[in-house]
């Protein structure tokens, strides 16, 4: 039998910056940026907006150890924040501050994406959640991304924190996959057979001056460029640390099981991309609420019971890997409803329109500090 990889998980989180007293967006003052570096080093940066902050866990052997790194993150991006009068919050859509009114952070890397998508640059008003797991073997990477995109679309309806934008509800649990489809090179990854596919796909754009590298390949689920990683990049952000940690655990244990069916000579059966983009819009659209077709069994199943099942396909793998509460978790979570239901309900109770848009974000601020 092969020698099992470590599957290591490193998380990112980008995060708004708010002002602290409206809710409104606010751009980090230099200042932030410097201490929260300072403090941080290499585990925080700037995002493509001034209004956004980005951070990012080191490797981690075990989702307890993520807890840890993250909260420290959240922790220290609340507090120094508050000393500018802002306030982070883990939502992939701002709830009512409008795009237009942004402006992108003045660094090489974001100059150039301004360039090139223009027009669709500018509304990239939205934050997501990665997770990596480490996986060296290149030829796995490639064999356990093609039967992981399967699994996609349940992460996506468990995240959704984005049914709002410039104030308006949108209808759908994950509105920022709308926004973030419109850049090139997204959606589902492709079918590829090897290593060599993926390579040879980098370096022709790259040869003829595309891209520059792997990192401007975006797919929701991608062999990382610079660590021997796959990224899960299709969760919106989560804007409680447990649920960010219940839907890595879920990431780490099930790029186990399916490296597990590898060793027997059985893999999960690889579904057609058109297939696919029907549960993945269904995510977008409904998140928890209405269910995901099992192609196998040819019927729509209320997420619940998709993931009880789901939970028994990796039990042995969240009892190795030590994450059996964090995955437990799943099942309430899809039960009472994703980020999207909660902010829909605060946005009702507080009776719509501006003040809904108000308490959703105190809403979110408070969420953000849950368990740290």
């Amino acid at each position: 039998m092969a020698e099992e990889p470590p599957f290591t998980i490193g998380i990112e989180e980008e995060y708004l910056l708010v002002d602290a007293e409206t809710g409104a967006l606010a751009e980090a003052p230099a200042e932030l940026m410097d201490e929260a570096q300072e403090r941080l080093g290499k585990q925080v940066s700037p995002e493509f907006l001034q209004c956004q902050i980005e951070v990012g866990t080191g490797v981690c052997a075990s989702v307890a150890e993520a807890r840890t790194d993250l909260a420290n993150l959240r922790r220290t991006v609340a507090d120094l924040a508050g000393r500018h009068g802002l306030a982070p919050i883990a939502a992939s859509c701002h709830p009512f501050s409008d795009w237009r009114d942004q402006h992108f952070t003045d660094r090489d890397r974001y100059r150039g994406l301004a360039r090139d998508l223009r027009g669709v640059a500018d509304r990239m008003l939205i934050c997501g959640m990665h997770v990596h797991v480490g996986i060296p073997a290149e030829e796995d990477r490639i064999d356990l991304m093609g039967q992981m995109a399967y699994f996609l679309p349940h992460l996506l309806a468990m995240s959704g924190s984005s049914p709002f934008w410039q104030g308006q509800d949108t209808g759908l649990s994950s509105y920022r996959l709308t926004v973030f489809d419109n850049m090139p090179r997204t959606g589902l990854p492709p079918l590829l057979s090897n290593w060599s596919d993926w390579r040879r796909s980098v370096e022709t754009l790259a040869q003829l001056g595309v891209i520059e590298d792997g990192t401007k390949i975006w797919w929701d689920l991608r062999p990382s460029d610079n660590f021997p990683t796959l990224e899960t990049r299709i969760c919106d952000i989560c804007p409680r640390i447990e649920d960010a940690l219940t839907l890595a655990a879920l990431l780490q244990c099930t790029h186990r099981m399916l490296w597990r069916l590898k060793q027997r000579n059985q893999r999960w059966r690889v579904y057609d991309r058109f297939l696919l983009e029907e549960n993945r819009w269904r995510a977008m659209r409904h998140g928890v609420r209405e269910g995901l077709i099992d192609f196998g069994r040819h019927r729509i199943i209320p997420l619940p019971q998709l993931v009880d099942e789901w939970l028994e396909l990796i039990a042995e793998d969240a009892d190795q890997l030590g994450c059996q509460a964090e995955v437990a978790r799943a099942r309430a979570l899809v039960r009472a409803g994703n980020a999207s239901d909660r902010q829909r309900e605060i946005f009702e109770a507080a009776g719509g329109g501006a003040e809904g848009g108000r308490a959703v974000v105190r809403h979110l601020m408070a969420e953000y500090r849950e368990g740290l």
